[in-house]
């Protein structure tokens, strides 16, 4: 299928959509027009097929760190296997980063040791959150895809642009 030109410069309508796709993936629905919301679903499920088909592989490995007091410690680390890594990079370099934000009176070492080992929140959400529920989803209903919902909204008052809201399912 061909890409939708949205009236734009390849560059501005890629910034779009990156900027789009990332921001439905963090808050999980966006209003947008419903030529644009199309073409986001597009991007937004190839995205979340790359995380559903890798976030399982991880390899184990055992290494020997020294402590405070100089000893040395075995400590078990997971690491990404080679398709998952190769899949969050791929990923990564679509999206853009978006910060994880203090709760509401959350204080501020609360959030510090909340979010101090996650680098990029969005990409964690993505492989933690988004690709085993649809992995599940896609197991008990029998068919991947479909991780998204474009609904017609009627004209945007103004230029009588069709609007719609796109979320995940």
């Amino acid at each position: 299928m061909e890409q939708r030109k949205l009236g734009k410069p390849t560059d501005q309508r890629m910034a779009l959509l990156r900027n789009q796709v990332s921001t439905l993936l963090w808050y999980g629905k966006i209003e947008t027009t419903f030529e644009r919301a199309k073409e986001v679903q597009r991007e937004t499920e190839k995205i979340l097929t790359k995380a559903i088909n890798s976030y399982l592989d991880t390899v184990k490995k055992v290494e020997t760190r020294k402590n405070d007091k100089g000893q040395d410690i075995k400590v078990e680390v997971i690491n990404d296997g080679a398709k998952k890594l190769a899949a969050r990079r791929a990923i990564m370099s679509f999206i853009y980063d978006i910060p994880e934000l203090r709760k509401e009176k959350e204080s501020a070492t609360s959030f510090r040791a909340r979010t101090h080992n996650v680098k990029h929140p969005l990409v964690e959400k993505i492989f933690n959150e988004y690709a085993p529920k649809y992995d599940q989803r896609a197991k008990d209903v029998g068919n991947y895809g479909g991780y998204t919902r474009v609904l017609k909204m009627g004209p945007r008052r103004g230029d009588s642009a069709e609007m719609a809201v796109i979320e995940l399912v």
